[in-house]
């Protein structure tokens, strides 16, 4: 068994790379507004960026189950190849920043190898930690939070770093975290060999009702999370516009998203004492409260619409490691691997589908009301995670 010290280092040393290479995520999204003001790009085409990131993710995943390459190769490896990967295929859009086409094409092959980097850092850490995953898994998708908001902390110094600036400072930091977890993580104790993937396993999985009700809350809940943070910058700028408020849309978006690790590190220390499932459970109700209330907060002082705002931000992803611990622990060990795969593939699809739904309407509805389209996530995922098992399940 690794001492302590040693389980302590691999803890931190990943937060630190999952932090680094999720930062790819949403570098484009980041860069968008000076190139929408450089290039006359559509406002559709912050939806178009988000879910090309979202679509090349699900190809990675499903990719890499069918491959089976995580289970025949040192997940350490994969994540650092995926890193390195990841990285160049962020900067492939420099080679001409002015097409819309390739810059898109740079972010279908980024999100392709962050599958690489989000999942398997996830893996890493149960390779490790058999016991007490959950704060473990908090304290990751945490890291992802603030690996998604850092690129909009760049954009507080729109003089100093221009487009091309700081999509290479966020793939220099994909590269760093790949070369820690290279040097710094070996395979873990707790290694083993993951299931392949299997329509028939996935079939099977969800005839079991203790795994459905997480699942369809994790669906519930991937329905707001992405459209959420790819529209937090713009309803920033509309409350600025139909306001006259002055503020960094930078620094809160910043803070709106990056309140999220707070969610998930408290919400990882709160399920130790009452569970996964109503922590989630209260995470999604929360943040089903905001959506429902969206279209009233335009109307409010700077500081309470800040303020919600920010809460939304913490809750709207505080149930997120909670809903992957307990699709994990509700999917029979023969399916497990199976099961989260296909999860997660139907979670990122479902996110393809709302931000394009809000892309669309963003120009057909009264700006107030275009964040009340997220709330059927929350209410039918609530509905899915608190459903009691009838007698035919």
């Amino acid at each position: 068994m690794k001492s302590k010290t040693s389980i302590l280092k691999v803890f931190y040393v990943l937060l630190l790379s999952q932090f680094c290479g999720t930062s790819l995520w949403f570098a484009g999204n980041a860069i968008l507004p000076q190139l929408q003001n450089r290039f006359q790009w559509q406002p559709e085409a912050l939806g178009y960026l988000t879910s090309s990131v979202q679509l090349g993710f699900i190809i990675g995943t499903l990719s890499i189950s069918l491959s089976g390459i995580s289970d025949r190769t040192s997940p350490s490896k994969v994540f650092f190849l995926s890193s390195i990967l990841g990285a160049f295929c962020n900067l492939f859009c420099l080679l001409d920043i002015s097409s819309f086409t390739l810059v898109l094409t740079s972010r279908l092959l980024t999100g392709f190898f962050l599958a690489g980097i989000y999942p398997i850092g996830m893996k890493i850490a149960a390779d490790w930690r058999e016991q007490g995953l959950g704060h473990w898994l908090g304290a990751l998708v945490g890291a992802l939070v603030l690996g998604t908001a850092f690129p909009h902390s760049l954009n507080l110094f729109p003089g100093l770093v221009k487009a091309e600036v700081l999509t290479i400072v966020v793939s220099a930091l994909a590269l760093l975290g790949g070369v820690l977890v290279l040097l710094l993580i070996s395979d873990g104790p707790f290694r083993k060999a993951a299931l392949k993937f299997s329509f028939i396993d996935v079939q099977q999985a969800f005839k079991q009702a203790s795994f459905r009700s997480p699942a369809f809350g994790y669906f519930g809940h991937m329905w707001e999370l992405y459209a959420f943070w790819a529209f937090v910058p713009w309803a920033l700028s509309i409350f600025k516009q139909l306001n006259g408020q002055h503020f960094s849309v930078p620094l809160w978006s910043l803070v709106i998203i990056a309140s999220g690790f707070f969610g998930c590190v408290i919400g990882g220390q709160l399920s130790r004492l009452i569970g996964s499932k109503t922590v989630a459970a209260v995470a999604l109700a929360c943040s089903g409260f905001c959506c429902l209330v969206s279209p009233f907060i335009f109307d409010f002082i700077q500081e309470i619409f800040l303020a919600v705002m920010s809460f939304w931000g913490m809750m709207v992803v505080a149930d997120s490691p909670q809903f992957s611990a307990l699709v994990a622990q509700n999917a029979q060990a023969n399916v497990r691997g199976s099961a989260i795969t296909i999860t997660t593939s139907i979670g990122f699809a479902i996110t393809i589908v709302s931000i394009q739904l809000l892309n669309f309407l963003q120009q057909q509805l009264q700006p107030q009301f275009l964040f009340l389209l997220l709330s059927p996530g929350p209410i039918v995922g609530l509905i899915a995670l608190l459903r009691k098992p009838s007698k035919f399940d």
